[in-house]
């Protein structure tokens, strides 16, 4: 019995060690069968009145350097049209809806889990599992004044790692909470799930349907 036990108690290190070796040599996203072909939708095409702020094409993210080639924001067919629905809806109250994230490449989720610290890794999606992201069924979001052409307030800003980013954070200004649970309201009713960790944050409901996808911008463009 402690015999068995012993062995099975020092083998631990071993496979754990195994474990963090495979995770580090990972080179291409997680296989799975049975899923939809990619059929991405660049969401400027169905309503050019959304604004987009692609913060990863710029400098202007939690790297701190520009981690895709251009400024550009697709999605899942389905998904895609329930963005433009939530924007159409917020027209009416003088307001839209800018783009921070769209798909994202399998690769881009590699580099940002390799990039931040353990305690902050709640943040980011594990590579070996896969970001709904990089199923082209997840967004990052929030709302602009059509006048103004600027985000109205939020209890936090967009990549932010602090609580102030949760959705049930209970700080800020009635404002930024109200401008909070407006988006996510329109975005429930739409089929959207808010991330437990990241306001901006929504998942399309079919998000299952779809492998992990590692395909360019550029090749999701040419894509029909």
């Amino acid at each position: 019995m402690r015999s068995s036990f012993a062995r099975t108690l020092f083998a631990l290190p071993a496979v754990c060690l195994i474990l963090s070796i495979q995770a580090f040599a990972q080179t291409g996203p997680p296989k799975e069968e049975g899923k939809r072909e990619a059929r991405l939708v660049e969401l400027i095409t169905l309503d050019r009145s959304i604004k987009l702020d692609i913060r990863y094409a710029t400098a202007n993210n939690f790297t701190g350097k520009q981690v895709y080639p251009e400024a550009r924001a697709f999605l899942q067919k389905p998904a895609a049209d329930a963005i433009v629905r939530v924007h159409k809806k917020l027209k009416k109250q003088g307001l839209g809806l800018v783009i921070y994230d769209g798909y994202r490449p399998w690769t881009i989720t590699k580099l940002f889990w390799d990039s931040v610290t353990p305690d902050k890794r709640m943040f980011v999606a594990d590579p070996s599992k896969g970001s709904k992201h990089n199923r082209g069924c997840a967004v990052d979001l929030g709302i602009f004044d059509l006048k103004t052409g600027q985000a109205i307030p939020m209890p936090s800003g967009y990549d932010e790692f602090s609580e102030r980013a949760s959705p049930k954070y209970t700080g800020g200004t009635d404002e930024e909470r109200r401008n909070r649970e407006l988006l996510r309201s329109l975005m429930e009713a739409e089929g959207f799930v808010v991330n437990e960790n990241e306001w901006w944050h929504f998942d399309y409901k079919d998000w299952e349907q779809y492998a992990i996808y590692d395909i360019s911008f550029a090749d999701a463009a040419k894509a029909k």
